[in-house]
């Protein structure tokens, strides 16, 4: 579709690494679903999120997560208005449609545990009040690897909430040389302008929604969550959210190809950014080590025949 693609090539005008990492971000904000990018420092994550946000005529609110971050930090405090003799509450930066997470794993667990139920449910809890998230709404965090000093791991129910888990990687040498040959990025994000409304951007979610799923797809994807909750190698497989997380991933897949139905395909070049994160191997050294879980979701994929 012309509104994706135009959205794809005004994040791609600023960031000029990895091409799938774009279309893979857009497919998370199609699919009302929250992406987690892990890479080395200086690889772009920053940039990359705050062009989609740029990309978007919608409000940004960015979150830089330090040790010394409180819950109340992300999701704003009551204060006390001395004249009016009440609390009001002070929305923190959460309470916008794009929230960027910066380095989200050097946060402690306290703090991380505060974007839980805004990812989850898209409202925030505070002083006994429940308080509606704008929309759209949508988190895009980045974290350094775990070896590197002053990083926390993030739990199980917290990478839960991400649809995809997202590595860049260094970029080509091509796209290196027109980082070096541009002007610098901060400079190319304040020129960037919105390639669609936050309106258009609901509209293209309900698209998503209504991508039709063969029944024959449904039990496909059934049969790879089954294989992962089997395999011997793994102490825990795909829950039903993933496997939820799979189908709408694929769904926002076939749209962004012009597509309104899914094919197989859709769900298979999804399963290792979508999965890989969920399961837990057993012999997996931490958390982080995600090269076990991509082998193992890669392995199910070869073994589960799909759809024809």
């Amino acid at each position: 579709m012309d509104r994706i693609e135009a959205l794809v090539a005004s994040i791609a005008s600023v960031y000029m690494g990895n091409r799938q990492a774009v279309r893979r971000l857009v497919t998370c904000l199609l699919a009302r679903g929250h992406v987690l990018i892990e890479d080395v420092p200086g690889v772009g994550k920053t940039v990359l999120a705050q062009a989609l946000a740029r990309s978007i005529d919608c409000t940004f609110g960015r979150i830089q997560c330090t040790p010394d971050l409180l819950p109340t930090d992300v999701t704003g405090v009551a204060v006390w208005m001395k004249d009016a003799g009440t609390f009001e509450f002070r929305p923190g930066p959460v309470f916008a449609s794009i929230v960027l997470a910066d380095e989200i794993n050097r946060a402690t667990p306290r703090t991380q545990s505060a974007l839980l139920e805004a990812m989850a449910e898209g409202t925030v809890t505070a002083e006994g009040q429940l308080h509606a998230l704008p929309q759209p709404f949508m988190v895009v965090a980045t974290q350094n690897p775990y070896e590197f000093e002053g990083t926390y791991m993030l739990p199980e129910n917290q990478l839960d909430r991400f649809l995809m888990r997202l590595s860049l990687g260094y970029p080509a040498p091509d796209d290196e040389s027109r980082i070096i040959l541009q002007q610098p990025a901060r400079v190319a994000l304040r020129d960037l302008r919105p390639a669609l409304k936050g309106a258009e951007v609901l509209e293209l979610q309900d698209r998503t929604d209504r991508i039709r799923l063969d029944r024959a797809l449904v039990d496909y994807i059934i049969a790879v969550a089954e294989a992962t909750r089997r395999h011997e190698e793994l102490q825990l497989g795909l829950s039903p959210r993933g496997a939820l997380a799979l189908a709408q991933a694929s769904r926002a897949t076939a749209l962004i190809e012009g597509r309104d139905y899914v094919v197989p395909d859709d769900i298979v070049q999804n399963a290792v950014a979508v999965c890989a994160h969920r399961i837990v191997p057993r012999t997996a050294m931490h958390a982080g080590d995600t090269a076990t879980a991509r082998r193992i979701v890669q392995q199910v994929l070869e073994t589960v025949a799909s759809p024809t």
